[in-house]
């Protein structure tokens, strides 16, 4: 399976697609003038206690004040609020290091966030969901660093390793390393990438963490309310970070900035493979050459093609999405109704994990499947939605199908879905839903044609219109064109052109320019 980077940079925002055998599986944009992204930590100030949500809202300089949860504190939160009021403090001279301090008892987890903060309190958060509809960012006060092996939680003192690395030995061979390797007060996730590497890789990638935390701290010296103390990368580099591998075959970039930052951070974390990050320099726009734009336009809209006839209506509210599935013209090759329900539905359960990657649908997503009747096949439907669900990055929890043939997800919803407008401005009619009588338009032609000769007395005209309108007025002996001849005595060129509706023309000059008709003609 080839992989591949296209990211696509303009003034606005960098449009960043990952593809899977030349098929499009993730979709993102990165506007520039977003500075919330999940994964960057702020000094936030508290503004409100909360008693009855048990909560407080903090601002960290969004329009809206963002929201903190009590259970967001996390149970090292003494530990973390100590330490923040104890760097600023030191706002001169080398910061504080963390693993010279004592760590804080644990906070109650049933607690109240009246207990731990009050109004005007400082606070180092991050931000753990972007800001979406009305609502402002999500904070956390678990505080985390993500590398390409390795996460680092400071003020913890844990090892902990991915579930998905499933060998015993593997697992106690990274236990025991970590532990002997991590600093005094910080903790470790292990990712999945990690299994196999050797000590140094593992080193490196937790001393780049390290160096990245001191420079935050030295920043939150002098920092201000609402200051960004530690940014999280961009979007792309995030995405390289999780997903780069031996399968990974190319990364172009149609921005020459942005792609020295891109080959300087595949440099960075797999020097070997620096020679994938290509600057593209093709006449036609990136996008345009991979074949993005048209696959983009098809994939968006309400409905959505599955390979084999079947097709997809995809539905969005704003406490859930709807997916129909549905079985279109598809060929009754199989056998009978059950068969024909779990192909659709096989294909199905593919394309609408590859839709909710691309569209980053998030929250609650329910699907309303063929009706099957064998429980081994609704057993077999379940099995291959988690199957394809597992190359998803973000969380999500999938249930097997009800008795009315429901398959309900709930997928970790962090930034705004996407959402791409894929219908586009009627061209005969503006938008308005009313054109011209198409029975009436050669004769409007006639009149408007008499009227530039007549009045305006234009000699070289030319009649650009649709071919159906160019072969009424040309076939035939006596066609229009010829009457227009022995009427005027000077010919009228027609140009037949298949990009304007049935009922648009136009008229130019011997110089090409168009002619203005008067509103009166």
């Amino acid at each position: 399976m080839s992989n591949e980077l296209i990211i696509n940079s303009t003034q606005q925002a960098d449009r960043i697609v990952l593809l899977q055998d030349k098929n499009i599986v993730e979709y993102h944009i990165e506007e520039k003038e977003n500075t919330f992204t999940v994964g960057d930590i702020y000094l936030g100030v508290v503004k409100k206690i909360v008693p009855g949500l048990n909560a407080s809202f903090v601002d960290i300089g969004y329009e809206k004040d963002a929201f903190l949860h009590y259970l967001d504190l996390g149970p090292n939160f003494a530990s973390l609020h100590k330490f923040t009021k104890e760097t600023i403090k030191r706002n001169t001279g080398a910061p504080l290091k963390l693993s010279q301090i004592k760590l804080e008892p644990e906070i109650d987890k049933l607690g109240k966030m009246g207990q731990v903060l009050a109004r005007n309190n400082m606070v180092l958060v991050q931000v753990i969901k972007e800001p979406i509809s009305t609502k402002g960012p999500r904070l956390s006060c678990e505080l985390s660093l993500a590398g390409r092996y390795l996460v680092l939680v400071p003020f913890s003192t844990t090892v902990s390793i991915s579930k998905k690395i499933t060998s015993k030995e593997e697992r106690t061979r990274l236990q025991r390393l970590l532990s002997s390797i991590r600093p005094a007060n910080f903790g470790v996730i292990v990712r999945t990438v990690a299994e196999g590497k050797d000590v140094a890789e593992l080193d490196k990638d937790l001393n780049q963490l390290i160096e990245k935390w001191d420079a935050g701290m030295r920043t939150l010296q002098t920092a201000k309310p609402g200051d960004k103390i530690i940014g999280e990368m961009s979007r792309a580099s995030a995405i390289i970070r999780d997903l780069l591998n031996e399968s990974f075959d190319n990364i172009w970039v149609d921005d020459k900035a942005l792609h020295e930052e891109v080959k300087g951070y595949v440099r960075q974390i797999a020097p070997d493979k620096e020679k994938i990050a290509k600057y593209y320099t093709g006449r036609t726009k990136i996008f345009e050459h991979f074949g993005i734009e048209k696959q983009l336009k098809s994939l968006f809209g309400k409905s959505v093609s599955l390979p084999n006839g079947g097709y997809l209506i995809i539905e969005h509210t704003e406490a859930l999405h709807v997916i129909d599935v549905n079985s279109g013209n598809k060929s009754n090759a199989e056998q009978d109704q059950e068969t024909t329900a779990l192909h659709v539905n096989m294909e199905a359960a593919k394309e609408v994990a590859r839709q909710l990657r691309i569209r980053d649908m998030g929250g609650i997503i329910v699907i309303d499947f063929i009706d099957m009747k064998r429980l081994e096949n609704k057993r077999k439907l379940f099995e291959h939605m988690k199957s394809e669900m597992r190359r998803d990055r973000s969380k999500a929890t999938i249930l097997p199908l009800s008795k009315f043939g429901l398959m309900q997800i709930t997928r970790q919803r962090v930034r705004p879905e996407l959402n791409i407008v894929t219908r586009e401005t009627c061209p005969s009619c503006n938008g308005t839903g009313n054109i011209s009588a198409s029975i009436l338009i050669a004769d409007t032609i006639e009149a408007n044609l008499d009227y530039l000769i007549s009045k305006q007395n234009e000699r070289y005209i030319s009649l650009n219109l649709h071919p159906y309108l160019h072969a009424y007025f040309t076939k035939g002996v006596l066609s229009k064109r010829y009457r227009w001849f022995f009427r005027y005595g000077r010919w009228v060129r027609l140009i037949p052109d298949s990009s304007l509706p049935i009922t648009n023309y136009y008229f130019t000059n011997k110089q090409g320019d168009m002619i203005e008709l008067s509103p009166t003609s």
